[in-house]
């Protein structure tokens, strides 16, 4: 393998970390009103959030155990579908994720920004 390749795959997977620690804010945040999976997924899609099938299910149920989410299955539609919504533990939880977000946020665009000045000082 060169070493182009490898640092290619390298810059793969830390993209994906990356991702990662923020799909829960995500998923999270579009459960205000019941989706089940596939609804879900779309929507995101929609935003520009990427988020596949095996990442997404093992999420819900991982959320749900957690406590942060509810279900329920409905079966009265063309094929049953389990339906999830945040509960209040949840709602509480993406408050407290999306404050912790801002700061972040804001944090990292001021390292950027200073690391993207002192760069162009410096040509």
């Amino acid at each position: 393998m060169s070493k182009e390749t490898d640092q290619s795959e390298q810059t793969q997977n830390l993209v994906l970390e990356l991702r990662r620690g923020v799909i829960v804010l995500a998923v999270l945040s579009q459960l205000h009103e019941e989706q089940y999976g596939y609804s879900l997924m779309k929507r995101l899609e929609d935003q520009h959030m990427q988020i596949d099938q095996g990442t997404l299910y093992p999420l819900l149920r991982r959320l749900e155990e957690q406590n942060l989410l509810e279900s329920s299955w409905r079966v009265e539609e063309s094929r049953p579908r389990r339906y999830y919504q945040l509960n209040r533990f949840g709602e509480k939880v993406l408050k407290e994720m999306s404050a912790e977000w801002s700061r972040i946020k804001t944090t990292i665009d001021n390292i950027l920004s200073d690391q993207k000045e002192a760069k162009n000082a410096n040509d």
